[in-house]
């Protein structure tokens, strides 16, 4: 192909590899065979019941997630969305059952921002993803109540009600929370004050940041060259007396 005059991109396109790889070869001059073995993914175990899961009526992709994870499956959502949908007929899921692709779960940043904001504070489109994840396990439905009714207290001083919120984490059997509790535990007395009292520190956040900037402006301005220049500047000046002269 390339004696016909096809440029090294037309044939990685016609035969199915990169550019780099087809330029490999043209530099050896011959087709450089490979004792790799085909490639397996993490995810063929799964594809036979992946498909008949599909055939069956199952088109949520979380729960066919969810599913293989629980027998083992150590891929990412992406790779089993990927996998579905190519080797789907025509590449995407039947046009006869007119569902649509459930949406990639949100990112685990985004939900933790989701939970800790005031409802009242969320539009529809938020409200619906909190709904929507509140209901696809019981352990995030318990989170997201175990966080609002922590932040509450945070809001409104209830710290008197600090111990039942404790016992609810601990019952909860949820790891995250558990040491959250015993991180209270270690400094209880302090984390109850704060939850109580109105009092705050916020008026002096920020103050050693600012401290730091100015100490890491003065760097280098202690230095013998800055003192001279400073004492070459300063006007000269006749040294005072120290004992009077006699009269």
């Amino acid at each position: 192909m390339r004696k016909l005059g096809m440029s090294q991109a037309a044939i990685a396109e016609r035969v199915g590899v990169s550019s780099s790889t087809v330029s490999n070869w043209l530099a050896v001059g011959a087709y450089s065979e490979t004792t790799r073995g085909s490639y397996v993914s993490r995810i063929d175990p799964y594809l036979p019941s992946l498909f008949q899961r599909w055939e069956s009526g199952c088109h949520a992709m979380v729960r066919l997630h969810q599913e293989i994870v629980a027998r083992g499956y150590k891929g990412s959502y992406a790779s089993v969305q990927d996998h579905l949908i190519r080797r789907l007929p025509g590449g995407k899921k039947n046009t006869c059952k007119g569902a649509k692709l459930s949406p990639a779960p949100l990112p685990v940043r985004q939900v933790m921002l989701l939970f800790l904001r005031r409802p009242e504070d969320l539009d529809q489109e938020e409200r619906g993803a909190i709904l929507q994840l509140r209901q696809s396990h019981p352990e995030l439905d318990l989170a997201y109540t175990l966080v609002q009714e922590f932040a509450k207290m945070l809001r409104t001083h209830t710290g008197e009600n600090l111990d039942a919120w404790l016992a609810k984490s601990v019952a909860s059997q949820i790891p995250e929370f558990q040491n959250f509790v015993l991180g209270i535990g270690r400094d209880k007395a302090a984390v109850q004050a704060g939850l109580t009292r109105p009092e705050s520190n916020g008026i002096v956040e920020g103050k050693v940041n600012k401290l730091k900037l100015i100490k890491r402006m003065s760097y280098g301005q202690a230095g013998f060259p800055t003192a001279r220049t400073n004492a070459s500047s300063m006007p000269c000046r006749r040294p005072e007396r120290i004992f009077p002269t006699s009269s």
